[in-house]
């Protein structure tokens, strides 16, 4: 039983107690004032002194009894009562306030806060509304920062079109393949971003579209990674492909596929000339592991999380003139590898070290 219900309890057990003491005080001060009014009453009617017989004193007794106790009676509803009010009062006050943070909230004042009461329970139930509307102010953060971000990303390509066309249009440019070729580069980019959208929208509202089946993490992984081989080599890089023997789960391959291009693409593109990226693949414990490791730029601890963070960027994790991306790539993984019961984390050991990137997959549960 928690605080608040034994705090309920005990009120109640006061309320009442409270009530029958001050019928019991009342009725004890009051018999013995209505008895002698009675009997008084008796005297001057011309009874004398102990006048009277053994039944009209045992019914003045009773009546005196009965007029104290429904006076008693009335003053202990009252008293409980009156204290029933203050506790209910007490209780009901840190709800009401809570009541209308949470109506603030809802309109939009994600600012608003609760003070926390002094009863534990309803100090956590405070401190959960706050926690809710700091939440919702920094989504409501990152939804209007991501409008300025797809702006941002969609500006430069459709400045670079627009530019190509109208200087095709006046004259200044040829239209021949290299200059159509550009505006053909910054059409496919802005499809990419478009499509990494799309990804990224249905990975946060979880309906990404997974198509799980019985497969070999290994041969995946593997074929995933040795489709970027040429890309490395063609960056002076070393590519090292290792799997620790058939992984088997239940997986989407193509989605698994997604996140491992996804990661092998960016240690590429962060490892400078003469580096060296590694892919590794092993059971562990009921999970897939699948680690890929690079001796690029590394990252900063405050990174390791925001890497995963919709169009953050590392600065210097990335070689000069690499394809930077749409920037939502690792957020997307995430989300994929989420959806297959697992995580995707990031570890360094700092700037200039190499970076770490481990997905691990459950092997005994099917995708959701």
């Amino acid at each position: 039983m928690n605080r608040v219900a034994v705090r309920l309890v005990l009120s109640h057990l006061v309320v009442a107690l409270l009530g029958g003491l001050a019928t019991v005080v009342v009725v004890r001060a009051l018999t013995p004032v209505i008895f002698d009014r009675s009997t008084g009453m008796g005297q001057m009617m011309g009874r004398g002194p102990g006048f009277g017989t053994k039944q009209e004193v045992g019914t003045q007794v009773v009546a005196g009894r009965t007029e104290a106790i429904g006076i008693g009676l009335r003053v202990g509803v009252v008293a409980a009562a009156g204290f029933g009010v203050l506790a209910a009062a007490r209780l009901v006050r840190p709800l009401q306030r809570v009541g209308e943070t949470t109506r603030l909230i809802a309109a939009g004042r994600y600012d608003v806060r609760v003070e926390p009461p002094h009863e534990t329970e309803l100090a956590a139930l405070a401190d959960d509304v706050n926690t809710l509307g700091r939440a919702l102010a920094e989504t409501e953060a990152r939804r209007t920062r991501l409008l300025g971000e797809v702006a941002h990303e969609m500006r430069t390509p459709l400045t670079v079109v627009d530019g190509y066309v109208e200087g095709m249009i006046d004259g200044v440019l040829p239209t021949g393949p290299e200059e159509l070729g550009k505006v053909s580069d910054e059409v496919r980019r802005l499809r990419r971003l478009a499509d990494d959208l799309s990804a990224l929208s249905r990975a946060e509202e979880g309906r990404l579209a997974l198509q799980p089946r019985r497969a070999d993490l290994a041969a995946v992984v593997t074929a995933a990674a040795e489709r970027l081989r040429p890309q490395a080599e063609d960056s002076g890089l070393e590519l090292v492909v290792t799997a620790t023997g058939p992984v088997e789960a239940v997986v989407d391959p193509d989605r698994v596929a997604q996140v491992v291009t996804n990661l092998v693409g960016n240690a590429v593109r962060a490892t400078p000339p003469g580096g060296r990226v590694e892919v590794r693949v092993a059971p562990e414990a009921g999970a897939a592991v699948v680690t890929v490791a690079d001796t690029g730029e590394g990252l900063a601890a405050d990174d390791l999380e925001r890497v995963f963070e919709r169009f953050y960027r590392v600065a210097g994790r990335r070689r000069e003139g690499a394809d930077t991306g749409s920037g939502i790539g690792l957020t997307v993984a995430r989300g994929i590898a989420r959806a297959h019961g697992g995580e995707l984390t990031a570890a360094s050991d700092g700037p200039g070290r190499g970076a770490r990137f481990v997905l691990r997959l459950p092997t005994d549960r099917p995708a959701s």
